[in-house]
């Protein structure tokens, strides 16, 4: 290894040579540090600033640098220097802008700039320079499984974009539920009037595109890989196999509607009369194909009323049956209610609803409705009776609150269900335990494996299951908020119904999306990079073999399913899947894993260059590691907006909360710092976690460590784990100060000093 050169450059822009003496801090920098090049500039980022760095770094005086400036966050095309370690010490968003510029504070601010210059100093030493992976996918081709709009839109707009597409359907024939629709909802102005389906100018697309090779009555029956080289098998109805190698994966399974026949209090299955919407879908194809009008299934009488049922198995309290709202259905039934109206104005449609509403297209096509003569009641259907040849529709009225409305002489009855993800098989059930008793003795429990409600999709070799994470409700897990399409399997993207109830316009949205992300996935791929949210990182994990216990955890803890394991249990870092998050890192209970630009080495130097003044000083020392994610930019943000908070936190950033090691939290309290506080994403069903486990992961080791502080006769409150949002600006140095001040309270941390 080359000869370490340090070069540290403190910026005086942005208020910074206000407020600090810079010049004791390129002594810091120097003397303690032990940089052997120190530079002041007045805007580092600058187009001076940055030559005087690149100069440094050409003219051989250093290797490594150390930018004491802005938030990492800020200036990051600036400062990208190739083939060079880089650590940033944050001197402007979180210390002079959270600290008050009076005579009083200054010295506080002084010893906070100073610290954080050790720190990035001690930071840069431990880091190196990432070289891509050599096990590197270069495959492009993308496959996309399922052939309905999603899946069709997802493959046309991969074949645009320049990439050979595998589009694999399990049916003879592509399409999907559009298919069987008479007509769709409008998607642009004046959102007037049902409109054509997309559906054969889509298929007719797909079969001009030489990029895309469709296989029918298909499915995949084993998948293995990762981004870049996946292989595929793709099995026929025959029974004939084929193996394709491609670089990403669309997951476009689409739904399947709620089983209309869990309502027989609405009358499915007791009355031909009674049909969910779908089957409204059939008897409108099969009147426009007779030419008629459409006709009541029991009798073949033209139907002359007919009324909706909105939210029929959905948005359910009790949880017998869907507790969501599937999003599309109030604008499919008002499109369903122009079927009759656009054929017979004199004929009675009306829509019983609870809340009405109509997403992409405003009132407009709702108002639409109201001029045709379709009417619209506010109420709760309870029960759909049939006798003497027509049904009656009994509801309590939301308006009149009269519960014993009721219409009559009803033709035709629409229930409007919900949609049902066709997620495949859900990994995530546990088994059930089952009492056994041989005869013998007391019975005991067992477990009894939960038999699959579904076939799976997939069929991944991942030792985590043969497909797709799930959310509660059986939709494909994808961060919502802030990377959609995003899975826990790299490189392989759901979209459309599988991913969240949504309609048609959302679901062709939704497959663009998606095909960029494969796009984004096989491209990085090639390079050896990282996934979203790291996108770009070369970096990857590692271990020492000797000082492995096979103890497991990284291999159970990640994610993301990129660990294996080796014949002698070793773990096996699948590079193409790791998302970089580090989370193998904390579980680690020998430290023997680490990233070259992130370890326990990296961050542990940081904690132990800070000054820590002696018990007697009445300076705490707080440890803030916080999530890159959201917390730390919502600590700049705090700054940015010149919200103070304790000048006796040091704050260090970590790539995910999943990535904290417990030896950080020891070496903090050993080396003197009176508390310790985590910050990182929502955990729990509505997860904010970029990384989906980490912050729980955290949540979960630090309700651990309790037992170690009483153990050392600490207080359980010196170590403190929150949730933040990347939109908690006021909260977050609110959380900062009030541990402050509970620090305050419990008193110095006995260890000082040893």
């Amino acid at each position: 290894m080359s000869e370490v050169k340090l070069g540290t450059y403190i910026c005086r822009g942005c208020g910074i040579g206000d407020r600090l003496d810079t010049a004791a801090l390129s002594v810091v920098a120097q003397k303690e540090g032990k940089a052997q090049l120190v530079r002041e500039h007045d805007f580092l980022c600058s187009a001076d600033g940055v030559a005087t760095i690149r100069q440094s770094l050409e003219g051989g005086e250093v290797n490594q640098v150390v930018i004491a400036a802005c938030s990492r966050r800020s200036k990051t095309e600036a400062f990208n220097f190739e083939n060079v370690t880089v650590a940033r010490a944050n001197l402007r968003e979180q210390v002079i802008w959270t600290q008050p510029d009076t005579p009083e504070a200054r010295e506080l601010t002084q010893e906070m700039a100073a610290d954080y210059i050790r720190m990035a100093c001690a930071e840069v030493k431990k880091m190196h320079v990432p070289a891509a992976s050599a096990n590197a996918g270069t495959n492009k081709r993308v496959l996309v499984v399922g052939g309905g709009v999603s899946g069709m839109t997802s493959a046309l707009e991969a074949a645009k974009a320049g990439y050979e597409v595998l589009l694999v359907e399990k049916t003879g024939a592509l399409g999907g539920w559009t298919a069987k629709l008479y007509k769709r909802i409008p998607f642009r102005e004046p959102y007037a009037d049902p409109v054509e389906t997309p559906v054969h100018e889509l298929i007719a697309a797909i079969g001009k595109e030489p990029r895309i090779k469709v296989f029918l009555n298909s499915t995949t029956t084993r998948t293995s890989g990762s981004p870049g080289q996946f292989s595929v098998d793709i099995t026929a109805e025959s029974g004939n196999t084929m193996t394709e190698n491609v670089g990403a994966i669309v997951m476009a399974s689409g739904f399947s509607l709620y089983d209309a026949n869990k309502l027989p209090h609405l009358g499915y299955g007791k009355s031909p009369d009674v049909v969910d919407q779908a089957g409204l879908e059939a008897l409108a194809l099969k009147a426009a194909a007779d030419g008629a009008r459409i006709r009541r299934p029991s009798d073949g009488r033209e139907v002359k009323n007919v009324v909706f049922v909105q939210c029929a198995g959905q948005r359910d309290a009790s949880g017998e049956h869907l507790t969501y709202c599937s999003g599309y259905c109030c604008n499919a039934s008002i499109k369903q209610a122009m079927y009759f109206k656009d054929a017979n104005r004199d004929i009675d449609t009306n829509i019983i609803y609870t809340d009405l509403r109509t997403p992409g297209n405003g009132e407009d096509f709702y108002r639409s409705a109201q001029k045709k003569g379709v009417s619209f009641t506010k109420g709760r259907v309870k029960a759909v009776e049939s006798a003497g040849g027509s049904l009656t529709v009994r509801f309590h009225d939301l308006i009149l609150n009269d519960e014993r409305a009721t219409v009559t002489g009803v033709d035709l009855v629409v229930l409007a269900t919900g949609q049902i993800p066709n997620s495949g098989m859900n990994i995530e059930l546990k088994a059930e335990p089952e009492k056994a008793d041989d005869g013998h003795g007391p019975s005991v429990e067992v477990p009894v494996p939960v038999p699959p409600k579904a076939a799976s999709v997939l069929n991944l070799t991942y030792r985590q299951g043969p497909d797709l994470p799930q959310l509660k409700y059986g939709f494909t897990d994808s961060h919502f908020i802030c990377f959609p399409y995003e899975t826990r399997r790299s490189g392989i993207y759901a979209t459309g119904p599988v991913r969240r109830p949504m309609d048609l316009v959302q679901a062709v949205e939704d497959a663009t999306g998606a095909a960029l992300k494969a796009i984004q996935a096989v491209e990085n791929a090639s390079l050896g990079r990282a996934l979203h949210p790291r996108s770009g990182d070369l970096s990857f994990p590692s271990f020492r073999r000797e000082g492995c216990t096979q103890c497991k955890r990284c291999t159970v803890e990640c994610p993301f399913g990129a660990i294996d394991e080796d014949e002698q249990r070793y773990p096996v870092f699948n590079e193409g899947r790791c998302r970089r998050c580090g989370t193998c890192m904390g579980a680690c209970p020998v430290r023997v894993i680490s990233f070259e630009n992130y370890s326990v080495d990296t961050v542990g130097a940081q904690i132990k260059a800070v000054d820590v003044p002696d018990e007697f000083s009445e300076k705490p020392r707080l440890l803030l590691l916080a999530c890159e994610n959201d917390a730390y930019p919502a600590l700049d943000m705090a700054g940015m907006n010149r919200l103070q908070s304790s000048a006796f936190v040091r704050t260090i950033p970590v790539r995910c909360l999943g990535s904290v090691n417990t030896i950080w939290i020891t070496d903090a309290l050993n080396s003197g710092y009176d508390g310790v506080m985590l910050m990182g994403c929502k955990h729990g069903d509505d997860y904010q976690c970029h990384f989906v486990k980490g912050s729980e992961l955290a949540d979960y080791r630090m309700s651990k460590i309790d037992d170690t502080l009483k153990g050392l006769n600490l207080e359980p409150e010196r170590v403190r784990t929150y949730e933040v949002a990347i939109t908690d600006i006021a909260r977050v140095p609110q959380l900062i100060n009030d541990y402050a001040e509970k620090i305050k309270e419990i008193g110095m941390n006995p260890f000082k000093g040893f």
